[in-house]
């Protein structure tokens, strides 16, 4: 049961209010319940408020696609159309990483910007960084303006993989939240797809890195009207409305009608005691008092970091930037040496693991993260082994090192993939979500950035064949960390995981 709308206000202190007899309760009673009835909504409905934000999602992808196949383009002497062809290794991990360092500078500006602006106008101007972005990658005359472009474009990246998986989290009805930003995923991947198949068009073209870059251009047009078209996340309003931050009733009839936008009309008579009874859970979990940056590093919030935070870093130093990055130069490395070789095979890489993606959605809600997380880790591990013994010692059999990319590939994305972000969108409570998603996602892009600018001169230091077994010892350490310390959240909403998990 919610609260009685008729009897029951949120005070301007943040705490739950009796309007009948005109006082305010100091003392919170645990409200958060064994279990929710299901949430009702509009299969419709629920379209939008994932759709708009999940752009960003795929224009995530599509530039690691699109980048793939650009590094052959650029450093060809006859296809680049440019004089700056020759770029050292040094040179090709700060191109590849310079949309890192972008997202890098996002999130922290994210962490400053993200609660007050909200997650909605928040994803409005990732839509206008990735615009500016895309044309000034396309156009830039000399490779220190491709840089720049690179960067303005990863700002978007920061911003939209920090907003999107709270404004989807937050919108998404409990019993469909783990497919929704699974889904999320499952456009980024899509995204990488568009990015290897375009890639491979142009790749024998002159200048074919300009048009790759070019082809986004519509998408963060469309994006950026969809999210001014969306309403603000109610949890958002209320949380502002618990805080005291702008009227109480007209936030909290503004979470009503965007409720009701969110749902569709099944909850038209129903919206206001959803409202009421997030309301109920909130007022225990939230304190109202505004958050402060120390608090991230204490209590609950500190917990959901380590989680959070050990997933995003685990993630990327288990290869996958990697993978992701030079999967057509190690293609390339594998036998494959014509440029369109190794970008038509980047393409099955690309679709295999939008299928397994799509794998990840389907279960994801029913088997649960940490079986998930175990199985799929534990593939990457022999992955990872694999194809470091093809590069020491099976080099001229080059189906091992397809083999090897396509079972890592299919381990990561119904494992790390999906579930990294889908843990990182709801394991912070409320009043810090905004603040610790950004440092994780911060944490996230730097360790990213990092890991795609070191690959390419430490393979040449090292060697691939190590460098990929390094990899695979960092995957099993991480089967360690999920065991002890990530919790399962299937089924629970995000107030329950709050209470229960932290």
């Amino acid at each position: 049961m919610g609260f009685d709308p008729e009897k029951q206000s949120i005070s301007s202190a943040g705490q739950v209010g009796d309007s009948s007899s005109g006082g305010i309760s100091s003392v919170k009673e645990p409200l958060i319940k064994e279990s929710h009835s299901p949430e009702n909504y509009s299969v419709l409905a629920a379209i939008p408020p994932f759709l708009f934000p999940a752009f960003g999602a795929l224009l995530y992808g599509y530039e690691i696609g699109a980048t793939s196949c650009a590094t052959i383009s650029i450093k060809s002497p006859t296809l680049s159309g440019v004089s700056w062809y020759n770029l050292s290794p040094v040179d090709v991990g700060i191109f590849t990483s310079g949309s890192l360092y972008g997202a890098l500078f996002g999130s922290m500006v994210a962490f400053s910007v993200a609660d007050t602006i909200g997650r909605r106008k928040e994803l409005i101007l990732a839509a206008f960084l990735y615009l500016v972005g895309s044309i000034v990658a396309s156009l830039a005359p000399v490779f220190s303006v491709l840089i720049i472009g690179r960067v303005i474009y990863g700002m978007g990246v920061g911003l939209t993989m920090h907003a999107a998986p709270m404004y989807i989290a937050e919108t998404a009805p409990s019993q469909i939240r783990g497919r929704m930003i699974s889904l999320k995923e499952c456009c980024t991947v899509l995204g990488m797809v568009g990015g290897y198949g375009i890639g491979s068009l142009w790749v024998t073209v002159n200048s074919g890195w300009r048009y790759m870059y070019a082809t986004s251009i519509p998408v963060p047009i469309i994006m950026g009207i969809g999210m001014f078209w969306l309403p603000a996340s109610p949890r958002w309003l209320l949380l502002r409305a618990l805080q005291g931050k702008g009227n109480v009733e007209n936030l909290q009839e503004a979470a009503i009608k965007s409720l009701r936008r969110l749902r569709g009309p099944v909850v038209v008579d129903t919206a206001a005691e959803q409202v009421n009874e997030i309301v109920a859970d909130l007022a225990f979990v939230v304190e109202d008092k505004e958050a402060t940056i120390g608090e991230v590093f204490q209590g609950k919030c500190l917990k959901a970091l380590i989680i959070a935070g050990g997933l995003v870093v685990l993630q990327q130093i288990t290869g996958q930037p990697s993978v992701l990055y030079y999967a057509a130069s190690i293609l390339q490395t594998a036998g494959f040496s014509a440029a369109t070789d190794a970008t038509r095979i980047s393409i099955l890489l690309g679709v295999f693991k939008l299928v397994m993606t799509g794998v990840a959605v389907i279960v994801i809600d029913r088997l649960g993260r940490r079986p998930l997380l175990l199985g799929g880790v534990s593939g990457m591990v022999i992955s990872l082994f694999l194809l470091g013994s093809y590069y020491l010692f099976y080099n001229t059999v080059p189906t091992v090192a397809v083999a090897s990319l396509l079972l890592y590939v299919g381990c990561y994305q119904i494992s790390f993939g999906p579930i990294g972000w889908l843990m990182l969108s709801e394991i912070f409570p409320l009043r810090l979500r905004g603040r610790g998603i950004s440092i994780a996602v911060l944490v996230n892009f730097g360790t990213n950035a990092f890991v795609t600018f070191a690959f390419s001169p430490l393979k040449e230091l090292l060697g691939a064949g190590v460098l990929f077994c390094a990899f695979g010892v960092i995957a099993v350490l991480s089967l360690f960390f999920i065991y002890f310390i990530v919790p399962e959240t299937k089924g629970l909403t995000l107030e329950e995981i709050e209470a229960k998990c932290l």
